[in-house]
């Protein structure tokens, strides 16, 4: 029989660069979101989700990175169900693409340096958050 893991089983998990499933409630999406630190946010965890979550990819980010590196909502008007508050989406400029599993582990990684300038990102790109 399945057993879900305990909160903290998961945040440990997560630390040590493993994906984690986490599913929402059945009011919500009724769905699963494959999560994983984004310092581990390698080209083969990236790839993986891309293979067994078949959805979008993407990073959620403090509203302080938001600003630093100008990422600004994706709409003026959220008229998302759940108000998910994404921003537009970005490719770092050494990609191509964006769309392999190599350039959306470079994005996610690069939006993490300090360093990182709002024109080091082109708008939009693959990379969601």
């Amino acid at each position: 029989m399945f057993k879900f893991s305990t909160v903290e089983e998961a945040i440990q998990a997560i630390a040590q660069g493993k994906i984690i499933l986490v599913s929402d409630d059945a009011d919500r999406e009724n769905e699963g979101d494959f999560i994983c630190a984004a310092e581990f946010a390698t080209p083969e965890n990236i790839n993986f989700m891309a293979k067994y979550g078949k959805g979008l990819i993407c990073t959620p980010i403090s509203t302080e990175i938001a600003k630093k590196l100008n990422f600004h909502p994706m709409v003026l008007e959220n008229e998302d169900n759940h108000q998910t508050a994404f921003t537009v989406s970005v490719d770092h400029i050494q990609t191509g693409t964006g769309i392999s599993a190599f350039e959306r582990s470079l994005t996610c990684l690069k939006m993490l340096d300090e360093n990182a300038k709002p024109e080091d990102f082109r708008r939009p790109g693959m990379f969601s958050h």
